[in-house]
């Protein structure tokens, strides 16, 4: 049996959703907004990267959190130019 703890993937969730979650860690709002730059603007995935966030509160997100983006399991252009996609949130789920 599997004990692992799993950790929270921060990737999908909104500006609130994010600042609550880092209120119940016991961090302060702005912290999710930089976190929330990071991903969605540098398009960053690892805590170690986040250079302007502390090296305790890195440390503690690598331990308790994640960030991982859906993965592009399968693409489809059509004549138009759209693509479709479908997209891999986890071992069982897609979209």
């Amino acid at each position: 049996m599997d004990t692992t703890p799993t950790r929270t993937n921060l990737f999908g969730l909104d500006r609130q959703g994010l600042r609550d979650w880092f209120a119940q860690a016991g961090e302060k709002p702005y912290r999710a907004d930089q976190v929330m730059k990071w991903m969605y603007h540098r398009h960053v995935t690892d805590f170690a990267q986040m250079t302007d966030v502390g090296k305790a509160l890195r440390s503690k997100l690598e331990a308790v959190a994640e960030i991982v983006p859906p993965n592009i399991l399968f693409e489809k252009q059509s004549t138009d130019g759209t693509h479709k996609w479908l997209l891999g949130m986890d071992a069982r789920n897609a979209i």
